[in-house]
Parts: C-alpha cells; structure tokens; sequence
C-alpha cells in the first residue's frame, strides 16, 4: 500500500478552475467503519491500483471508475477521500455550479475541459450526485440538452487513463442512464450500518476512555440503529466533547448515558409528532363526482354568470 507523504498541489486552470475543487484528505481506511464486504473490496482495489506497473507488464490494466450506491451520511465522500489519501492521489472533486450551464452545448464543453484537465497527471476525481449529469436518457421530463450531456460524458468517461481514479457517488442509481453502468470496473453498494458496525462505533468509543465505562453494548447498539455513519460520527463527537468540556467533573459513563437518553427523548418526539398527523379516514378522498367535476366552471341557469 502506498505511503501517505506531502502532495504538491495541482495548479487548476481557469479553464475549469469553476469545476474543480483540489481538497486535502484527512481519512484513512483504519479510520473508516465499513461492512466486511465493502472493506476487502476497497483493499483489493487500492493493492491493485499500488501494483499498476506488474499488470501494465502483463499487458493489463488497473480499475480505475468507481460507483458507490447508498443512502445520504452513509460514508461515500468519505470513502472517496480515503481512497485519495491511501493511493497518495491529489483529491479533486467536481463543482455542478461550475460545470452545468444554462447555454446550450456549454456543459459538455465544459466537461470535455475538466476530463481533459485530469486526464493530464495521476489524481482521483469526485463527482458527488452524480445523476446531476448521468441521467436516464430515456426519461421523457428530461431536456434534450441533458440527453446530449449524458452523451458527452459517456464519451469523456472512455477516454480517460487509467492514471486517473474516478470515483462517483449517488443516492438515486435508479436516475442513472444504463450505459453510464457499464462504464464502472467497480460498483459498490454503501448501506446504512448495521449491528456490528455500529458496535465496532462503540468499542472505538470506549477504547478513547481506556475502557473504563460501564454503558451496555447491546443498550448502545438498539439506540443508533437505523441512523447513518455520519449521524453516529456526530453522535460519539459529542460524547468526546462534553467530556473534554467538562474537565473532568462527567464521566464517560455519565456523558454516553446522557446522550442516549437525549436521542431517546428526541426519538419520541419525532414518533408523537408522526402519530399526530392527520390519517386519510380525517381527510376522506374526494367522491368521483367531484373529481369529474374539478376544474369544471358552474354557471347560474338563469343568469348566465359564474358561480
């Protein structure tokens, strides 16, 4: 595995310096709490692309287009950054605001710019939200000019060297066009974590205070299933702070015990809050008469005039 050391940073043309952000990876895969699965495959393909010479010598070539799938907090920006950090890769990730333009044409001009721009030096690219710019093309709300930027960047994705990682991320794959699918050696599914994730969360915790905290597992794991990875991150980044804040006067037993019984008021209100909502027997449905006739003008028999 490549060695972290001091990367020079990437003088980014006006050209696409709109488009492109250059960011500092701070995360290693040590760093990161991945389901078994997920982590192996993330290992083979970084001792992969660390052996690029021994396969280019066979005539091969690394993998290097990555689609992670999941739901919004589960760890995909920060799977891209590791992946930055561990390959010893200059991270860059693509600005929308920048790239997509009201002109016509002017998008894919600007795509075919940055993947130009990348394609010059080893980096990894982010596109975060992808389906921004690989939607369906098939889907019939969508503008021909999308269509024709999907084309482009189809296009733009084959071209680029193996030299470049990119990785992309999205929460809708069900947007995304077919053909932009094949273009990904590697696609990874990045779920929601479950038990043992989030008990790996709690022994990373406890191992911060010597494991000196008499707090249940089992009590700690019930209480953030369901939540994401970054929700937990802020969660157990709280705990660290309240207890630093305190100066020694809260315990860690005290701290974790109180930020659970916060998320378990906070769980509460939430559900009272669903509970109190009005159900379809408050708000009966329309009767068929009244849906033939909505939108429909009366007018007074006599008067003529609308009613």
């Amino acid at each position: 595995m490549p060695q972290a050391s001091a990367r020079t940073r990437q003088a980014i043309p006006a050209s696409v310096e709109g488009s492109l952000v250059e960011l500092t990876p701070r995360r290693r895969l040590e760093d990161l709490v991945l389901p078994p699965e997920t982590g192996d495959e993330i290992r083979d393909f970084i001792a992969e692309y660390s052996d690029i010479a021994l396969l280019r010598s066979h005539g091969l070539e690394p993998r290097h287009k990555v689609l992670l799938v999941g739901p919004p907090g589960t760890g995909k920006t920060s799977l891209a950054e590791v992946l930055a950090g561990e390959l010893n890769l200059p991270f860059l990730s693509v600005r929308y605001d920048g790239l997509i333009a009201s002109y016509l044409g002017e998008t894919a001009t600007r795509l075919r710019k940055l993947t130009d721009f990348i394609s010059q030096k080893p980096c990894l690219v982010f596109f975060d939200e992808f389906d921004t710019v690989g939607k369906e093309r098939g889907d019939t709300q969508e503008t021909g000019e999308i269509k024709r930027v999907v084309s482009s960047l189809l296009l733009q994705m084959d071209s680029i060297p193996s030299h470049c990682v990119v990785v992309c991320a999205t929460n809708h794959p069900e947007l995304l066009d077919r053909a932009v699918w094949r273009r990904f050696e590697l696609r990874l599914d990045v779920p929601l974590p479950g038990r043992p994730e989030i008990a790996e969360w709690f022994h990373r915790l406890l191992k911060d205070f010597d494991g000196n905290c008499n707090v249940s597992e089992k009590d700690f794991v019930d209480a953030l299933l369901g939540m994401n990875f970054s929700d937990i991150e802020a969660f157990t980044l709280g705990i660290r702070r309240k207890i630093v804040l305190s100066r020694g006067k809260v315990s860690p037993e005290e701290a974790i015990n109180a930020a659970l019984a916060k998320l378990e008021k906070h769980k509460s209100h939430v559900g009272s809050a669903t509970d109190s909502k009005p159900s379809d027997s408050q708000n009966p449905a329309p009767s068929k008469a009244s849906k033939k006739n909505k939108g429909q003008e009366k007018i007074h028999p006599t008067t003529g005039t609308l009613i």
